[in-house]
């Protein structure tokens, strides 16, 4: 089928001048298409059956049948509580049936059993929280012999876990039927930032790391001029700039400190330097970039050109701060005996990876003692010395981590949806293995075609640390132009 246009000759064209010009025929065809009315209603009602029938399949229980319990933390020195009385009034805001909290819970947190109760929640005995609550709300794993057999059947635990360190007490709550989510496993991805807990608590013990060093070193953070002479500022070391280590970093300049920062990542230059500090690097091209935002493992000729930039700055530096991690590895060890006995009377070395192995050789874990006159912190609880703030921020991750299971008022596990997919460790007592997680890069050879930048960069990293000395303490022949300006 087809028909005709005609196009009639235009009379005149002010713009293009006046052109000859002929009636234009354009032959168009078409086909037909026919559907009639039943035809289109049987289709709608097609595609609304395939959207009830996804809609079916991730169905779960409605949030005014789910109790949420909070229990009290027992684990050694934890004074966090998973759940603060403002978020307590969200959920039940949301529609859950109620919320239990056990007495004392957030005591420690600066959070009162009169608080809770002011929030809507009901305060229980310790054995009511695990009898009566279907969603059970922590902060450290359930202990094995004390928590994790005590769990409702079927019913969902949301904490940090640690599944790999923690085999027993997965068994455990297998055993139950449960279902399990681990904190520190849901991705790092942008959807996700709200729920990662890991990030939240790394913010505080970054914070948390410098206090403590500032607490064991025995001068100012800050350079003063005073009338009893000059204080010249303490230098800290901060190794690994993720979250943790750029929160250290940015709190040691805000007390006045001179700030390196040093990260095997090529992204973390921009990040240091933004906050004020000099971002130190090594010789080598070769990207530090891992899976899921970590670092990975480098090169043996990376290593040992990083470990020789280690020793150089542990003779100047007054404070080290190590914060580097592998995912499912120990620490790596960065700072060894040798590097220790360089540092001068009096440093400070903090270790936030202790509770993993330590970056320092002669770390101990929880405990601060004193080696060859270097003071070495070990605690594995940094964020749990600030317990109101880190509280305030899990029961935010969690709540929210929480209510993204599911949603229109009810609780369903979507196996699916890659946050419940990364951090799920049980489904209905059956153990699911871990999600896949981006494959970082393989290690590779440096290379030394940046050998000539980085000797430049080196020369005026010299020259501004030079700079520096001549500011605090002049020496006579020093011009006054030189250490003033």
């Amino acid at each position: 089928m087809g028909f005709d246009i005609a196009f009639p000759r235009p009379r005149n064209i002010a713009i293009f001048g006046r052109l000859p010009c002929r009636s234009l025929r354009v032959s168009c065809s078409f086909r037909t298409y026919h559907r009639s009315v039943s035809a289109w209603n049987a289709r709608g009602s097609v595609n609304a059956t395939h959207t009830s029938a996804a809609k079916q399949e991730i169905t779960g229980t409605p949030y005014s049948e789910l109790s949420v319990g909070v229990p009290l933390e027992i684990y050694p020195n934890e004074h966090r509580v998973a759940l603060t009385p403002q978020n307590v009034s969200l959920l039940l805001k949301k529609g859950f049936s109620r919320v239990l909290v056990e007495k004392t819970a957030g005591l420690q947190a600066q959070f009162l059993d009169q608080q809770y109760r002011a929030a809507g929640a009901t305060v229980v005995e310790r054995k009511d929280i695990f009898e009566l609550s279907d969603i059970l709300l922590k902060v450290r794993p359930p202990v094995f012999d004390q928590e994790a057999g005590l769990v409702k059947e079927g019913s969902t635990v949301i904490s940090f876990l640690y599944p790999s360190q923690n085999k027993e007490i997965v068994e455990a709550l297998a055993a139950r039927k449960a279902n399990a989510f681990a904190m520190e496993m849901i991705p790092r991805i942008s959807r996700a930032q709200v729920f990662d807990a890991l990030s939240s608590m790394a913010n505080i013990a970054g914070y948390k790391a410098v206090l403590e060093a500032a607490n064991h070193f025995g001068r100012f953070l800050t350079g003063q001029v005073t009338a009893a002479g000059k204080i010249p500022p303490c230098k800290v070391l901060v190794i690994g700039a993720g979250v943790a280590g750029l929160s250290a970093i940015a709190t040691a300049r805000r007390m006045g400190a001179i700030v390196r920062g040093f990260d095997t990542r090529a992204a973390a230059r921009e990040q240091v330097q933004s906050l004020g500090a000099e971002f130190l690097e090594v010789p080598f091209e070769e990207s530090g970039e891992g899976g899921g935002g970590y670092a990975k493992e480098m090169s043996k000729e990376f290593i040992e050109a990083e470990m020789a930039l280690f020793m150089e700055q542990c003779k100047d530096v007054d404070i080290v701060i190590t914060t580097a991690l592998i995912p499912g590895r120990p620490a790596p060890k960065l700072i060894t005996k040798e590097m220790v006995s360089a540092m001068k009377q009096g440093s400070v070395i903090v270790d936030l990876a202790a509770e993993t192995g330590g970056n320092c050789v002669v770390t101990k874990p929880g405990e601060v003692y004193v080696h060859e006159g270097v003071t070495i912190i070990g605690f594995t609880d940094l964020p749990s010395r600030l317990p109101t703030q880190s509280s305030t921020l899990y029961s935010n991750n969690i709540t929210k981590f929480l209510l993204s299971i599911g949603g229109n008022g009810q609780f369903a596990i979507d196996l699916e949806d890659e946050v419940v997919r990364g951090s799920i460790v049980l489904h209905n007592g059956v153990r699911i293995p871990p999600a896949p997680r981006p494959v970082p890069p393989p290690v590779v050879a440096p290379s030394t075609a940046k050998a000539a930048e980085a000797v430049e960069n080196r020369a005026l990293t010299l020259g501004r640390r030079l700079q520096e000395k001549l500011l605090w303490s002049p020496p006579e022949w020093a011009p006054l132009s030189l250490w003033v300006n």
